[in-house]
């Protein structure tokens, strides 16, 4: 069994090679039963949370019979972590052999979660983001937001990137980050005219009040929101609603987990049936991306057990080959 590292995980991918690879995935399926949440008590501080997600196919990273892969996610949440200075989110990935279950590789988590993640919401903007979008704006500056960044720079023609933060400094250390690597990017001040301006909305927060207001997008903008986990956790306003086509990566996850879809639906501010369609749809050929260059697109993502799997694979075989 391999066990493969944060860096072993990025010699292993290229974000165009796994925006192909999703594409493919979300194209051919997979098994994934829901997803586990167990509370875990502690004698004092606040609870933990510990996630299993399942998956598993007998297709590999290249869509073609191999015998199949099962994976698993193992996730913990651990709030208090913050004051002593450690991440929240821990994770790890399983990956076994499809016909013998035997253990073939043990991944590091966040960065799986983190490369499958933006790479799944520049899938996602392979459809529904104007052809010529230029001009990115990051909303948010955690482990997430250069990964973001990079991911729809493989799909679009981006030349101009903003990074927005409530704390400016952070929103630089990602600007300079990313300036490092060749990117054209800067941090942003006014929210509101970056929002006016931006092709591309890219927003990774935990914010429950929204932030992208949709009285301030752009004919043509395309709005990717990855953040909000939770019911009550809200990216964009009911106005972002109303002016966009609504697109999700999974109708069953969006519409239970994702406040930025649960709270309209709740409200009636968003139908059932105004969900355009979700990533299996798109990638299939089953339901229409952008219809034209002046309508405003969302896109919101709550995650799938088969982007992880999809990319676990990917991984193993990339270090393999």
């Amino acid at each position: 069994m391999l066990t493969i590292s944060a860096a072993e995980v990025d010699r292993a991918l290229t974000f165009s090679g796994l925006v192909e690879t999703l594409r493919t995935a979300f194209r051919e399926g997979a098994v994934q039963p829901v997803r586990h949440h167990h509370p875990v008590e502690r004698p004092d501080g606040a609870a933990s949370t510990l996630l299993l997600m399942p998956a598993w196919t007998d297709f590999n990273a290249a869509g073609t019979s191999a015998g199949g892969h099962i994976g698993v996610k193992i996730v913990t949440v651990s709030p208090d972590n913050n004051a002593i200075g450690k991440p929240a989110v821990m994770g790890l990935y399983l990956l076994l052999n499809g016909a013998t279950g035997e253990p073939e590789a043990l991944i590091d988590g966040q960065r799986l979660t983190q490369w499958r993640t933006a790479c799944a919401s520049a899938l996602a903007a392979s459809y529904l983001a104007r052809q010529d979008a230029s001009r990115l704006l990051v909303i948010g500056a955690g482990a997430l937001s250069p990964f973001l960044a990079k991911a729809h720079s493989a799909v679009r023609p981006i030349t101009t990137i903003r990074i927005w933060n409530r704390t400016p400094a952070n929103a630089e250390k990602v600007a300079a980050e990313l300036r490092g690597e060749g990117f054209a990017a800067q941090a942003a001040g006014d929210l509101d005219a970056e929002l006016s301006q931006a092709d591309i909305v890219s927003s990774a927060t935990i914010a429950t009040d929204p932030l992208i207001k949709g009285a301030r997008l752009k004919p043509g903008a395309h709005v990717d929101m990855v953040g909000g986990f939770t019911p009550t956790m809200r990216e964009s306003d009911d106005d972002a609603i109303r002016r966009a086509r609504v697109y999700v990566d999974t109708r069953a996850g969006a519409t239970k987990e994702a406040g930025d879809i649960v709270i309209p639906l709740a409200s009636g501010v968003l139908k059932p049936e105004a969900i355009v369609a979700d990533l299996h749809e798109l990638a299939r050929g089953q339901k229409q991306g952008r219809a034209s260059e002046d309508e405003i697109t969302l896109f919101k993502s709550v995650g799938a057990a088969l982007e992880d799997l999809a990319a676990g694979i990917a991984v193993y075989e990339g270090l393999r080959a």
